[in-house]
């Protein structure tokens, strides 16, 4: 398995598979024959980034296009952009007749390498994208009406600290039936780990916050929820009320 040297897997291999040779095989066999250009193109580009272990994978990446697309979404958003590669997934998903991705991020300088490729791909003008904290935007939202239920899905991969903020607050913006996908609920396996267990500092410092947010959407009655092990754990979040 290619590894950067502090030990973080690489893009190309984020994934809680054991065998490499497996995860491996579906890259090769289902996602990349598919990909469309602009997503290999931004996926490289994202590779090369000294922290791309922040990238959703790309079989997840695979996945959410295909949902979106059973969906037939027309409003999203993502909390945490990086690079814009699944952001990028989303905008080619959206049907022609579907509305603006608001895309919030605290560094657009990620957003600002996979930009170009967005462009190229002519999704560019589905974006609106904001540079700053999603909480307090998503604050201001809440407080006008006309966004209450306006959102038929949300992507969260951001500061796993704000996590339950995140989604305190969503509830008031994506509709009945809609559906919030957060990532990384698995993180890197950690949740089963002991707690002696050596980790990367960046793992350990959030694994807390992954557990906390994990035990309370379990118990979150307003929503259905679906725990999938693809990429670093994917949990899917339908509101039922």
């Amino acid at each position: 398995m290619a590894e950067s040297e502090s030990g973080h897997k690489s893009l190309m291999h984020k994934s809680l598979l054991q065998s490499d040779a497996l995860y491996q095989y579906i890259l090769e066999t289902s996602v990349y024959p598919r990909e469309h250009e602009a997503m290999k193109e931004l996926r490289e580009i994202t590779a090369k980034h000294p922290m791309n272990m922040m990238a959703t994978s790309s079989d997840q990446v695979q996945f959410l296009g295909m949902l979106l697309k059973l969906m037939n979404a027309k409003n999203t958003m993502e909390i945490g952009v990086f690079t814009g590669y699944s952001l990028l997934a989303t905008a080619l998903a959206l049907p022609p007749d579907g509305k603006q991705i608001l895309a919030m991020d605290v560094d657009r300088e990620n957003y600002d390498l996979g930009l170009p490729v967005i462009v190229k791909a002519g999704v560019a003008h589905k974006i609106d994208f904001r540079e700053g904290p999603a909480l307090p935007v998503l604050d201001q939202m809440i407080k006008d009406s006309k966004n209450h239920g306006m959102f038929d899905f949300v992507f969260v991969d951001a500061d796993k600290v704000n996590y339950w903020n995140y989604h305190n607050r969503l509830i008031e913006l994506v509709k009945v039936g809609g559906l919030i996908g957060y990532d990384n609920t698995l993180w890197n396996g950690s949740v089963v780990a002991p707690l002696d267990a050596p980790m990367p500092k960046y793992i350990r410092d959030s694994r807390d916050f992954v557990l906390e947010f994990n035990k309370a959407i379990s118990a979150d009655k307003r929503f259905e929820i679906c725990q999938l092990a693809i990429g670093d754990g994917i949990t899917l979040c339908r509101r039922i009320s």
